[in-house]
């Protein structure tokens, strides 16, 4: 992508199946929100949803309910507006003025997406960029009989041209806190990016939900600058670090404290989104505990912990509870794994938390760094709605193994591409895969990184190992599933960074190292350093489904395969508007991208 000069525009939402949209057997309402301050849900009077008793939903949907097998009817429609424009010579949070941004509805975070579990949802989608098109991504949801909405240009859609729109809609199957962001090569890091808040039941009982917290790297530089930059050298720092789209310059102290307010006594909700380009955080608050209930959008059993490792694209819904004594707290960002996994120019990002009723002011106690995560996620928490998944039949075979490879080639710009399964991908903005499909035609470029999964309803496991013999490359890599969750059933043995020990998976012995009892089920994980992961997913969900890493600079250089899930019959799920839509919106951009002034100069993805 360029960033003055990029191409493209909007990606392709297309119209929901009328399967789908069918009228549930409720009367429908529309309800227009360019921003919902409101986020508590909105359910009938004597809802059993309290703060007291956060498990129960409805009648007949609780926390134990399977949202993978049935969701809620709903006659709601929460309709949003997102315009996406350029900026020059922006002044941003911390004082200092960018040369170019793209902002959402005016902002460098956009609205906040808020509904209930079964809503449906409708966002048009404006492109006001001058030169760049664009997709939107709703991350992590699953987007189950409306995968032609789920915003991946080059797989599921052409992008929209500059000066055109298009209106996203699907249902929220799932419950839970995530992210939306543009998947048009490196864009989301100039701005297009906001939060999506879905209310649900949850596994404890809390008595205020914050709402979202998202956390984010921050560069003068555009993401079109950078990309170039991590083609021929090494990532820089970011510059700063936003909480909630606010921070404060680490020496002019322009800008301002993100602040959030606690009740005394009172147990609160925290949704806490990782909305990087390529900064992991460890987080904590002083002298108080976080309490992890959801783990990205999966509902876990609840799980109390120091600290937090929030990997580029993770999410964690945490409880805190205010029972200390009334003050105001740092709330830290700190790096790890001697920054093998990002840092930033400012030595001490942090928030403050402040109780209500309590005097202003920064807090007095800095608190002390929290233990090194090392670049490692968790793997031990326990989702509430169940999955096991069979550990002692797995195979590595090539045909299951996805090594992760950075080609360096001396002499050549560029300089680093990253590879997955023997190469990197790059997308055709013009044909994308769902046109192969729908045309029938089966000769699907090599550079796509296609890879097909045709069983029905079955288990189907991937190995992903870091291929490099020297280690030098060996980075951790957030890996990040559309379409699906996946569990996690192991990883190599945790080590400190830097190391000289590579783990390549050893089937005699690493096979006593997997847990398919109820593992952890997420849409991003983190593939260790040197290391191995091992993931699940069930083929219940046809399309077209990327896996890339969720670090911007990695995945427009590459890193990305593409899960062509069960085609025929995806093929056969897509219905006639949608069909339509997708053609008309590929007129459109090919229209357009026949005389574009720059051309496209990566993968054509961002996470």
């Amino acid at each position: 992508m360029k960033f003055l000069a990029g191409a493209v525009a909007f990606a392709a939402g297309m119209l929901m199946p009328s399967s789908v949209m069918a009228a549930p057997p409720v009367m429908q309402r529309d309800v227009e929100l360019e921003i919902r301050n409101d986020i508590e849900p909105r359910l009938p009077p004597g809802s059993c949803h309290t703060p007291s008793n956060r498990a129960c939903w409805a009648t007949g949907f609780n926390i134990n309910t399977d949202y993978e097998s049935v969701t809620p009817p709903s006659g709601t429609t929460r309709k949003y507006t997102l315009t996406l424009t350029e900026e020059e010579n922006w002044v941003g949070p911390d004082g200092v003025a960018k040369a170019k941004v793209m902002l959402v509805n005016g902002n460098i975070l956009g609205p906040t997406i808020v509904a209930d579990w079964g809503d449906f949802i409708e966002v048009k989608v404006i492109n006001n960029l001058d030169t760049n098109g664009t997709s939107i991504h709703w991350h992590g949801l699953h987007q189950k009989l409306t995968q032609l909405h789920d915003g991946a240009n080059g797989v599921t859609e052409c992008p929209i041209p500059p000066g055109g729109e298009f209106t996203y809609k699907f249902r929220a199957q799932q419950y839970g806190s995530s992210w939306y962001h543009s998947h048009f090569s490196a864009q989301y890091g100039n701005g297009i990016v906001g939060t999506i808040l879905i209310n649900g039941p949850a596994s404890l009982p809390y008595d205020i939900d914050l709402g979202v917290f998202p956390i984010t790297d921050y560069y003068y530089k555009s993401a079109d600058e950078l990309v170039h930059d991590t083609m021929n050298g090494p990532p820089p720092p970011s510059d700063n670090v936003l909480f909630n789209g606010k921070g404060k310059h680490p020496i002019t102290g322009a800008g301002e404290w993100a602040n959030v307010t606690l009740t005394p006594g009172k147990r609160h909700r925290l949704r806490i989104i990782n909305t990087s380009t390529e900064n992991h955080f460890q987080l904590s608050l002083v002298n108080h505990q976080f309490t992890i209930i959801a783990s990205d959008l999966v509902p876990v059993n609840a799980f109390t912990t120091q600290s937090l490792f929030l990997g580029v694209g993770q999410r964690y819904d945490v409880t805190i509870d205010a029972s200390q004594t009334p003050g105001n707290y740092w709330f830290n960002v700190t790096f790890g794994g001697n920054n093998a996994c990002g840092w930033s120019l400012n030595p001490h990002p942090a928030a403050i938390f402040h109780y209500a009723g309590a005097p202003g002011g920064l807090p007095t106690n800095p608190g002390t760094a929290p233990l090194d995560h090392q670049c490692t996620d968790l793997i031990n928490l326990s989702p509430v709605v169940p999955r096991n998944v069979p550990v002692n039949t797995f195979v590595k075979r090539p045909a299951n193994t996805l090594p992760v490879h950075l080609q360096f080639s001396p002499g050549q710009s560029p300089l680093f591409v990253w590879q997955i399964n023997g190469s990197a991908i790059d997308v055709d903005w013009d044909k994308p895969v769902v046109d192969y499909l729908l045309t029938n035609n089966t000769s699907y470029p090599s550079k796509y990184n296609l890879v097909h999964v045709d069983d029905v309803d079955a288990w189907t496991y991937w190995l992903i190992e870091n291929d490099d013999p020297t280690g030098i490359a060996s980075l951790p890599h957030p890996f990040h599933l559309h379409g699906h969750d996946f569990v996690v059933l192991g990883r190599s043995p945790d080590q400190a960074i830097p190391t000289t020990n590579t783990y390549v998976f050893n089937q005699s012995q690493d096979i006593f190292r997997l847990n398919g009892n109820n593992p952890i089920r997420r849409d991003v994980a983190m593939l260790p350093a040197r290391g191995w992961l091992l993931i699940a997913f069930k083929t219940n969900n046809p399309g077209a489904w990327l896996m890339h890493c969720h670090i911007a600079w990695h995945v427009s250089g590459g890193l990305s395969v593409d899960f062509l899930e069960r085609a025929n019959d995806f093929r056969n799920q897509i219905g006639t508007a949608d069909r339509n839509a997708f053609n008309q919106n590929c007129a459109a951009w090919r229209t357009w991208w026949a005389t574009a002034p720059f051309p496209k100069g990566d993968s054509g993805l961002k996470a």
